[in-house]
């Protein structure tokens, strides 16, 4: 009799366990969402068959503009943004196969000491090509709502940063800009089931990735679509040396042209020096590349066409042949 009496009142306590345990499984773990455009590198066939001069870049003077964690006790040598964002960004460059990354801890000292950038100072740096960057903006912020039986919540960080790209031997600015990115995780629970959203760092590196992302394409594309360039070290009876060899992609063999460099006129709108294209005057070829370090690799040369004043090495430079 009694069990005739209860019974039908476990049934549904069963069905409504049941179907709470089916509701709570699903959102017991947090969710990550990445707001971030990747930049979409495609190379055709061709591409990937001719081989690359790399260009020399430098990464220096990446800046934290923004107000973050700058309080009573911030170190501007030490700060975290900052570094985040040179890995990322020299990760980057790396992983696209075009560049040869110097990294010196004194390129912000000869920056400061020279407030224009020359042809000596190309030579202090070693590189074709500076990256100045900064920081410009930066926000964390914590959103969600609560009802009855469950709660959402969002931590979301936005990052902008500007990247400038400078020619080392004009001093210009070639290509300036500044990118955006976001990152977000989401925690959900019900009825108390869940997980909660405590402080993830791992957001910064994730904003920051994706600002970058969306500039280096343009970074390699404006380094890329400039002549490569090289320079002669000393040439005299004995042998003739230019800079660069196996690490720039410089094989035996290969025949590049030699400019003389055009005068320099000052353009009256903007009061900057131009450089007006120099005229070829030889054609050399690649007898055998040495050298231990991108620095220090050099290659042996011979003209094959034309020749140069040997006492005025600095009045020339090396180009690739395109034809």
């Amino acid at each position: 009799m009694n069990s005739m009496i209860y019974y039908p009142m476990i049934k549904p306590i069963i069905y409504l366990s049941i179907s709470l345990l089916l509701c709570i499984t699903p959102l017991c773990n947090a969710q990550n969402q990445v707001t971030q455009t990747q930049s979409q590198i495609t190379q055709s066939p061709n591409e990937l068959q001719k081989r690359t001069l790399k260009r020399k870049v430098a990464i220096a003077r990446f800046t934290n503009e923004s107000k973050y964690a700058k309080g009573l006790f911030y170190d501007k040598a030490n700060d975290p943004l900052e570094k985040q964002a040179i890995d990322i960004l020299t990760s980057k460059l790396a992983e696209s196969g075009k560049f040869i990354l110097i990294e010196r801890s004194d390129i912000s000292k000869i920056l400061n000491e020279n407030n224009n950038l020359s042809d000596s100072l190309q030579n202090m740096l070693g590189a074709d090509y500076l990256i100045i960057g900064s920081i410009t903006e930066y926000g964390r912020k914590n959103i969600g709502h609560e009802n009855l039986i469950s709660s959402a919540k969002s931590q979301i960080v936005q990052v902008g940063v500007n990247i400038r790209l400078v020619d080392v031997s004009s001093g210009l600015i070639i290509y300036s800009e500044e990118g955006q990115g976001e990152a977000e995780t989401k925690t959900k629970t019900t009825l108390g089931v869940g997980s909660q959203a405590d402080y993830d760092a791992a957001l910064d590196d994730q904003a920051i990735s994706a600002a970058i992302s969306k500039l280096v394409e343009n970074i390699i594309n404006n380094c890329m679509d400039r002549p490569w360039k090289a320079y002669f070290l000393s040439k005299d009876s004995d042998a003739t040396i230019m800079s660069g060899g196996k690490s720039q992609g410089i094989e035996k063999g290969d025949i590049f042209i030699v400019k003389q460099k055009g005068k320099k006129v000052r353009n009256p709108q903007t009061g900057i020096m131009i450089e007006i294209p120099g005229k070829t005057v030889g054609k050399i070829r690649v007898l055998e590349v040495g050298g231990d370090t991108p620095l220090t690799e050099y290659s042996i040369v011979e003209f094959v066409d034309g020749s140069i004043d040997g006492a005025h090495l600095s009045n020339y430079y090396i180009q690739e042949d395109t034809k």
